[in-house]
């Protein structure tokens, strides 16, 4: 036993330390930082047309935080480079230091935060589901026996299958790649249903060729915060994020671009979503938090 100490004391003595993260310095001595993005995450983070530039409310606060990198880091040209990211590889692109900063519609949950960083969440959403209104479909009672699609990789998974063992209803599951795949399947007839958070499914209604065929559902499985995403154990990032989002709802700007993109006319079809803030969004804005659910 005394020999085994003695070998795993100078193992530890051999090991090099683990590099602290420090994400401002890889962006000064890059000349440059990466922001990931989704492609159809409306009105959070989306694309218009082929190889246009990420737009969104996500992508708006985003841009706050790069004008704030600048000034930290006292440089007055700094590159954005942009880079498309999934429900499935957003987390290990940020870990392995692919992105710098994840920019789309990312829910702030515990199980993630083990693994990545959030700053102050921007949004509380709630998981509910899109149906067509000629379905007949008015609750997830009502969903029994159907084919119900949600995106791979997203919260609304999980949350899907605890609802089905708790209420002990049987339907199919099928999966999109990405929100506007698993729209087109509920567009098709392939799914009775799109389960997701309220304000994606409210996106995509509104990118539709005919909005008025559809509507979401009144219940909620659960409600859940969006935040910015970057590596952990970072803390001068973590700080500088931290201090630009909440200055943004100190300061009662948040309040603007959440006005632009929620209760505006947005690209590309200059639909009005019509979905104000919520009593939990202005909450987070009074006291602003980066608690996870």
């Amino acid at each position: 036993m005394r020999f085994l100490a003695l070998c795993c004391l100078a193992m530890a003595a051999g090991a090099s330390p683990a590099q602290p993260v420090d994400t401002l310095e890889k962006i000064k001595s890059e000349g440059a930082i990466t922001i990931g993005h989704r492609d159809s995450s409306i009105p959070f983070s989306y694309v218009l047309g082929t190889g246009g530039e990420p737009v969104g409310f996500a992508i708006d606060i985003c841009k706050e935080v790069v004008g704030a990198i600048k000034s930290k880091l006292g440089v007055a040209n700094l590159a954005i480079k942009y880079q498309t990211v999934t429900s499935q590889n957003r987390v290990p692109l940020v870990q392995n230091g692919t992105v710098d900063l994840e920019c789309g519609s990312t829910t702030n949950s515990m199980a993630r935060q083990q693994l990545v960083a959030f700053g102050p969440n921007y949004i509380v959403v709630g998981v509910s589901a899109a149906v067509k209104k000629s379905s007949g479909i008015n609750s997830f009672a009502e969903l029994a026996g159907k084919t119900i699609v949600t995106t791979t990789g997203t919260t609304s998974i999980p949350l899907l299958r605890a609802y089905k063992k708790t209420d002990n209803i049987q339907v199919s599951e099928i999966y999109g790649k990405d929100h506007s795949d698993s729209f087109l399947l509920l567009v098709s007839d392939r799914a009775s249903a799109f389960v997701m958070d309220d304000v994606l499914l409210a996106g995509q209604i509104a990118a539709s060729q005919a909005p008025g065929d559809y509507k979401i559902l009144p219940e909620a499985l659960r409600q859940e915060p969006y935040g910015v995403m970057f590596r952990k154990d970072d803390p001068k990032m973590k700080a500088l994020v931290d201090a630009t989002v909440t200055g943004l709802m100190k300061s009662g700007r948040i309040d603007a671009m959440y006005a632009k993109w929620f209760t505006s006319p947005i690209p590309p079809r200059n639909v009005n979503l019509q979905f104000p803030m919520s009593e939990a969004t202005k909450a987070l804005y009074r006291n602003p938090t980066d608690k996870g659910v």
